[in-house]
Parts: C-alpha cells; structure tokens; sequence
C-alpha cells in the first residue's frame, strides 16, 4: 500500500527568488531550520534544501553554510534532507556538488541537463531591491546557460558514489529523460529512479497540461516500473500541476524556491502553507500522504541514521 502513497517534497529556498521578494523567504539558519520543521509536520516527507547567506540572503553552496541547519533539522524531526547540488546557475560543478559529497545525505539532487535557465522576467515587477546583489544577479539571466554537460553530470554521480544516497533527477525538458536513461544504461544510476519533472522555468518544458502529459508518456516509456514521478509546477503553475500529477499517480514538489504564492497575488507566507493546500489536494482526491518512513521505502533510501551531519 506504501506505494500507493503521494511522496510531498518541499523545497524550502532555493536560489531562485531573492530576499525582496517575500518577507517569508527563510534566509538565516534559524529560518531555513524552522521552515524546514514547519513543513515536515504539515505533511511533507522530504525537504529539498538550499543555504543562503544569512546577511544578504545570497545563495551559499558551502557545507559549512548547510551544516548551521542541517544537523539541527534531523535532531527536530523524522523528514527526509535533500540536498542540492543545483546551488545556483552562476556556480561551477565543483562547487555545486561539495555539500552533498561530504554530508552524505540520503537524497541529493541533480539536474540532467544544460539549458537557458532566464530569471530576468522578474525584474518588471520591482522597482528597488533590499540588497545590491539582486538585480544583476537576475539580469545576467538573460545570457545565462546553466550547464550541467554529460561530463558534469558524470562528475557529480562519480563524488557521490560510495555514499549511498539517491538522487532527485531533476529534468527541465524531454532530452533530460533521455540524458537519464543515457545514464541508466550505463550501469551510473540505478532503479527506482526518482525523477522530477520541473515545469515553468523559461528555457524549460512549459506548463500546459499536455507538457505534464508528454512527460509522463516519456518517462513511462523510458523507465516503466523502475521509476518514481514527481513534479514541481513553477510560480503560479504549482498547485495546478500538482493537481494534475497526483490524479496521474505522481508525487509531488512544492516549496518557497519553486513559488511564493498561495493563491492570485497573494503571497505564501510560509511554506508550510503551502504543504498544507497541496495535501487538501491530494486527500480530496482519495488519496494519502506519505510519511517520511514510507517515503524512505518508496524511493529504496538508505535511511537518516546513515548520513554525515
């Protein structure tokens, strides 16, 4: 029955969204500890998570930026950590990947492919920003390609792997689940894959219901029963395409990094909030949430007490 349960990832801050945006985006420790908590005891099974400067809200790939939060989120709760090794899109792989090779989480993520990855649509919406980094970081998107070359996503699989942990399979676009299974037979990654879907970021795969669908279709064939779906639907896009992948059998992702809103122009104000509203979702539909043990089968983890933090 466990694998008839819907998986709730929350993705917690990101890099994508800067401080001006919301006041409830966790930048300290402290914020990203608690809001990590928050959402776990609203119902998700596992924290995806990003660290971030605590004076300017800048996004910090150091494990000594995730070890001022990490430890403290597994003494406070059962959840399943996820670890990035995304970062941010101005950030090299090796970099990117130190966090999650040397804490040995027992999930990190991992993006398959290179694309535009364009922020700078957000610019429009705000006159001033809180701190000076802001605004050139999201306008250099305009000439910006986030690079993960097969080479990089071999070196990333490579450091991680004697460490057991899984990985969230971040795929922005169909090639990525071709890139994946490229992978795949090759002997680098093993069933059941746990593949996310991203739909909304420009230079990705749109959010109309058919983008869900070919995805799904894709992954179907590619990967059959050695796979495990789950989808994040990016701004305004999150719950639709939620919605949509729970009643398709998916799993799902919400979170402050992949939207910082509740409803129509209405800011989330935690992410727990959010938590919340995607599992009415998933319960109204018949469903059940997974527990993060029942996560940890689902996805075959190796469990929190084999980690290094």
């Amino acid at each position: 029955m466990a694998s008839r349960k819907v998986v709730i990832t929350c993705a917690i801050t990101g890099s994508i969204h800067t401080p001006t945006m919301s006041p409830y985006l966790p930048i300290t420790p402290d914020q990203i500890c608690d809001a990590a908590v928050e959402a776990a005891e609203a119902g998700a099974a596992i924290v995806h998570l990003h660290a971030r400067n605590p004076e300017n809200g800048r996004p910090d790939q150091t494990p000594e930026g995730f070890l001022k939060f990490v430890p403290r989120i597994k003494q406070r709760s059962n959840v399943v950590i996820n670890i990035t090794t995304g970062g941010a899109p101005q950030m090299t792989v090796q970099e990117r990947v130190r966090p999650a090779a040397e804490l040995k989480p027992e999930v990190a993520s991992l993006n398959m492919g290179s694309i535009n990855f364009a922020l700078y649509p957000m610019l429009n919406r705000y006159k001033e920003f809180k701190y000076d980094w802001e605004r050139a970081y999201l306008e250099n998107t305009r000439d910006l390609v986030f690079r993960n070359t097969f080479q990089d996503i071999e070196y990333i699989l490579k450091t991680c792997q004697g460490n057991d942990t899984r990985f969230e399979f971040e795929c922005y676009d169909i090639a990525h689940l071709y890139n994946l299974a490229h992978f795949l037979d090759r002997g680098l990654v093993k069933p059941p894959l746990f593949v996310q879907s991203v739909f909304g970021i420009l230079g990705g795969i749109g959010t109309h219901p058919e983008d869900v669908m070919m995805m799904k279709r894709t992954a179907d064939r590619l990967f059959g029963d050695q796979y495990r779906w789950s989808v994040l639907g990016a701004g305004r896009n999150q719950m639709p395409i939620a919605a949509m992948a729970a009643a398709m059998g998916g799993n799902v992702r919400v979170g402050l990094e992949d939207s910082l809103w509740i409803g129509p122009g209405q800011l989330a104000k935690s992410n727990a909030e959010q938590v919340r509203k995607v599992r009415q979702i998933i319960e109204g539909l018949g469903l059940e949430v997974a527990t993060p043990d029942e996560a940890r089968e689902i996805l075959a983890l190796k469990g929190g007490d084999k980690v290094a933090f």
